[in-house]
């Protein structure tokens, strides 16, 4: 259909506009509001169709403007009006569907985010969100921003500052994240994907202004809540694509700055002297699953301080708290689930960090390995000093010295107990001690790794009496699986061409037998 002919698009909406906007009765509206519906099907199917009807007289864009401009003050005062928020819902599905893919109309019809703004900061407050006829609202207007802007980089670019810098009562993609609606959520997260894709300017503004990290810290937040939704649902899928925007966050080599940020740039005074706050942790559990998906090595020299520090921080926490509780004179009190009682409810959280980041921190060196980064990355890992003058391989190994008398093994379901302490009367091995699993089977795995192939630091393990530490790790521990496994490999590795770690550990275990059944290098 031309859109010169007398019953063309343009002449209908502008015969429609006069209609909407006189206001005259409900029925009157209800009709003129299914009327623009059509048309924004017929828009749905054509690109030459809405290329002509942007460009083609009489001009829309006008009268687009009015509707827009009304409907804003309309919202205002009448926003549970059925009535209106059926008009919202079909001029934003018609403004939608009119700048899909067209930069001409993307432009023309960008005059009115102000107004898109206006009444998506009314729809998605917590009251507005009570009322079930608000959330198609949210959804359609977000959608309406989102092909506002898709592939034009200029308009992506003006939207997201604007956004970035608003004040955080306005930031209204925060509170559309907030809102009990998958399919919301997922048409935001579409839009947020799109701009911040292969863009390190607007991805330094999300994690670097305050309202980017107050989104991001909503997002987080969110997939928590969305991690166990069937995939194809439309939470699962709004999963997805805030992991994707995530990893396009880590590949921009932005994960050292978001990680402090989150601290940072927002109001956390009820967890000070914490040394990780949660959102921290469900970072770290989005890099380590992101590092486990072979992503580019050019990444790693960047995320490697970033990942020591943290490591340093949580392991000398971990030592410290650990030690008050060994070395009190509760040390032998055991807790219901086979813990030793602590006073730090910290100390889990901690916990649960640290295997996050000893688990990033072997996908790096082991996806290094054999490659031009190998020379640059192991190094660091190996040699960083902590502010005690102790190497992650020392920390590591004194961390495990505690953790073999904090927490008990556990084994066919029963606690294994030092000489010296008594299993409580009813075992709780079967309890989960969140935080505390796979902690010594990832520290003795990253041990293994860090000594592979280096004399230096299967002397230092040595030297900080490490060796009868990994030998104490050779065992069954349910709460960590193959721990046994890796032990094995982290001893083969510090014995393999070491003579005097052989030594020690002949000293140790003086029968042959036993070191041919490990399979350890018995220098003979």
């Amino acid at each position: 259909m031309s859109a010169t002919e007398e019953d063309s698009i343009n002449i209908r909406f502008h015969n429609l506009c006069a209609g909407l906007l006189t206001w005259e009765s409900e029925e009157a509206i209800s009709q003129l509001s299914r009327a623009l519906e059509d048309v924004a099907i017929e828009l749905a199917r054509d690109e030459g169709l809405r290329t002509a009807v942007g460009a083609d007289q009489p001009t829309i864009w006008p009268n687009l403007r009015g509707l827009w401009l009304m409907l804003a003050d309309k919202v205002a005062t009448h926003r549970d009006d059925e009535p209106t928020r059926a008009v919202v819902i079909s001029t934003s599905r018609f403004t939608r569907n009119l700048v899909a893919g067209v930069a001409k109309n993307q432009e023309n019809a960008f005059e009115n985010e102000p107004e898109l703004r206006q009444i998506l900061h009314i729809y998605s407050s917590w009251t507005a969100s009570q009322n079930p006829g608000s959330l198609p609202v949210v959804r359609m207007v977000v959608q309406t921003l989102s092909n506002m802007v898709t592939t034009n980089e200029g308009l992506m670019s003006r939207l997201w500052k604007t956004h970035m810098d608003l004040p955080e009562e306005q930031a209204v993609f925060v509170r559309v994240l907030s809102l009990p609606d998958p399919r919301a959520i997922l048409s935001l997260l579409v839009l947020l994907v799109n701009c911040i894709y292969d863009s390190s300017t607007r991805q330094a503004l999300l994690v670097k202004t305050r309202i980017g990290v107050r989104l991001c810290i909503t997002l987080l937040d969110r997939m928590t809540d969305l991690h166990d939704a069937e995939e194809s649902s439309d939470a699962g899928r709004a999963f997805d694509y805030g992991y994707h925007l995530f990893s396009h966050l880590f590949s921009g080599g932005f994960a050292p700055d978001l990680f402090g940020n989150l601290k940072v740039f927002v109001d956390f005074s009820f967890l000070d002297g914490e040394v990780i706050v949660p959102h921290q942790t469900i970072l770290l559990k989005l890099l380590d699953s992101y590092l486990q998906s072979s992503p580019s090595e050019t990444l790693f020299s960047g995320m490697t301080p970033m990942l020591i520090t943290c490591f340093f921080k949580l392991s000398q926490y971990a030592i410290g708290a650990i030690k008050d509780v060994v070395g009190s004179e509760q040390a032998n009190v055991i807790h219901e689930n086979g813990i030793q009682t602590a006073s730090n409810p910290m100390l889990p959280k901690v916990c649960e960090a640290l295997v996050l980041v000893a688990q990033s921190i072997a996908s790096i060196m082991l996806a290094s390995e054999a490659t031009h980064l190998q020379k640059e990355v192991w190094p660091l890992f190996r040699e960083s000093v902590s502010s005690d003058g102790r190497v992650v391989a020392e920390d590591t190994v004194e961390l495990l010295r505690l953790l073999d008398i904090f927490l008990p093994k556990v084994n066919f379901g029963r606690l294994v107990m030092r000489p010296g302490r008594q299993e409580p009367p009813c075992s709780a091995a079967v309890a989960d001690p969140t935080g505390f699993l796979y902690l010594k089977r990832d520290l003795v795995r990253l041990i293994g790794i860090l000594c592979q192939g280096d004399k230096a630091t299967q002397d230092r393990i040595r030297q900080c009496d490490g060796i009868p530490v990994i030998m104490n790790m050779c065992v069954i521990d349910e709460r960590n699986p193959y721990l046994r496994e890796h032990a094995i490999l982290t001893l083969h590795n510090l014995l393999e061409g070491n003579r005097e770690n052989q030594d020690v550990v002949h000293s140790i275990q003086p029968s042959r037998t036993s070191l041919d059944e490990l399979e350890l290098p018995c220098g003979r």
